[in-house]
């Protein structure tokens, strides 16, 4: 099959940073769906695995990168249920695994669902992993109640343009009524974050002094989808007493939770890929979100953030939208069709 990868970790203008590929077909496990790719979009996480997977050595195998897709049900392990060849699925995958920038695709299908209707391939590829990210985050890390908010009730969102905060902003507002708060610093960036449904639009830069000139002195909850060091103070002050934070970045800068003490607040990591990587008990929650965010998809709750499509899933294509995450001034998801 053709894929797209790479065998040494490079910077993306290089030669070999992505490779155009014959690779073998992928046997499907007893959990698997085989996948005929279609559509799929780029995350940083992407930009990450390439840059950071095999930087001292050249591999003997090369790695296929791609963490979102939408495709077709070709076969399945004889321990799948739910599903049939034809099925039209949608899924984030799992980072260990060989991913999605390839004609053929093995993934668990506990993780996987009916992709959404009312999108096409590219606009539907532009949502899983950031859609589980946020949903996870906002749920099963910060403990939001879904429902109608106390009166009052802020959630600030830390990079309210890229991918997750754009999701995370659409999730927030339909699902639990809380006043959003996000953090844009140009005006298209900041325009896309009010078009999600931001109640309010700060500037990072000066961010606790906006975010009070709103008339906010603290806000209920805090996720960090940019950068979780750089703005470890801010967020320190920001948080209410017993609020909590999340951050999805890592980062080589010393943060000091006992900053938080005084304040009973805690923080805690969200990481999309746990739930697979991990094997957890309760992996099949991914599968199960995916189904109910397709279904608000299909209702017209949530929409899709997708702001660019490139035609050609080759590493012509696959560079180009490296090179623009790398750029960090994407606004939504970039997506890439064969």
């Amino acid at each position: 099959m053709k894929a797209v990868g790479f065998f040494r970790s490079h910077p993306i203008d290089h030669p070999e940073a992505l490779l155009d590929l014959d690779l073998p077909e992928p046997v499907p496990g007893p959990h698997d769906l085989l996948v005929r790719v279609a559509a799929v979009s780029v995350n940083p996480a992407d930009a990450k695995i390439r840059s950071r997977s095999a930087r001292d050595a050249r591999r003997e195998t090369a790695r296929v990168p791609g963490y979102d897709a939408v495709g077709e049900v070709v076969a399945m392990g004889e321990a799948v249920t739910g599903f049939a060849p034809g099925d039209r699925v949608w899924y984030a995958g799992d980072v260990t695994r060989q991913g999605s920038d390839a004609e053929l695709q093995a993934v668990d299908a506990r993780i996987t669902a009916h992709a959404p209707k009312s999108l096409d391939d590219a606009a539907a590829a532009a949502l899983p992993l950031t859609a589980l990210t946020a949903w996870e985050a906002l749920f099963d890390r910060l403990e939001i109640p879904m429902g109608r908010a106390a009166p009052g009730a802020t959630l600030l969102i830390i990079g309210g343009a890229g991918g997750v905060g754009s999701i995370a902003t659409q999730i927030a507002r339909q699902y639990t009524g809380l006043t959003v708060i996000t953090t844009a610093s140009r005006p298209e960036s900041r325009a896309w974050s009010l078009e999600m449904g931001a109640d309010h639009v700060v500037d990072h830069r000066n961010l606790v002094a906006e975010v009070r000139a709103l008339g906010f002195r603290t806000v209920d909850y805090i996720f960090n989808t940019a950068d979780t060091a750089g703005h470890w103070e801010a967020m320190v002050e920001l948080i209410r007493p017993q609020g909590r934070i999340c951050g999805i970045v890592e980062h080589d800068r010393g943060i000091d939770l006992s900053r938080l003490q005084g304040k009973s607040a805690g923080f805690v990591w969200e990481w999309m890929f746990t739930r697979p990587v991990c094997q957890t008990a309760d992996i099949a929650r991914q599968g199960e979100i995916l189904a109910t965010v397709a279904a608000a998809v299909d209702d017209g709750r949530l929409k899709t953030t997708l702001t660019r499509r490139i035609a050609g899933m080759d590493a012509a294509g696959i560079r180009a939208a490296h090179r623009a995450i790398e750029s960090g001034m994407t606004i939504g998801k970039i997506a890439i069709t064969r």
